[in-house]
């Protein structure tokens, strides 16, 4: 039981890792001691995506599942829980790691028009938006 409970403990901090936090004011220590640009424009229009995982998810859950199913029976029952916990596991990773997006339809100030990918910003048409940028790559989209 108290190797159920620690394994339960170790996933949990695995995947409370995994967690990102959008609309926050954190930033990526990448992001730090470096010169950003941005560009303001408005929103035109927005359609909902939902973006893929990248195989974290799956990687981790089979893991995991791995991990509680080999905990269950005894011989044959033991392999079969394990492959059904590792099967399980990476189906529930690759739900979980999904994430809801937004493509934003967007015409800067300069008249340019550009399509960004963003997580969880719940922005709309019409909104005035900031792009934080490192060159060419999009940092933050934030309103304004």
């Amino acid at each position: 039981m108290k190797k159920f409970i620690f394994s339960l403990g170790v996933i949990a901090l695995i995947f409370s890792g995994c967690t990102q936090m959008y609309n926050s004011n954190e930033v990526s220590l990448a992001n730090t001691n470096e010169v950003l640009t941005y560009q303001t424009g408005t929103v035109e229009d927005v359609k909902k995506v939902i973006i893929k995982d990248n195989g974290t998810g799956v990687m981790i859950g089979a893991m995991s599942g791995t991990v509680l199913g080999s905990m269950i029976g005894k011989g044959k029952g033991n392999v079969l829980s394990t492959l059904i916990g590792g099967l399980t596991g990476a189906l529930a990773g690759y739900e979980l790691d999904k994430a809801n997006g937004e493509e934003l339809f967007i015409k800067l100030d300069n008249g340019k028009h550009i399509v960004v990918v963003v997580k969880g910003v719940n922005i709309q048409r019409g909104d005035r938006v900031r792009l934080i940028m490192n060159g060419s790559q999009i940092v933050r989209v934030e309103k304004i």
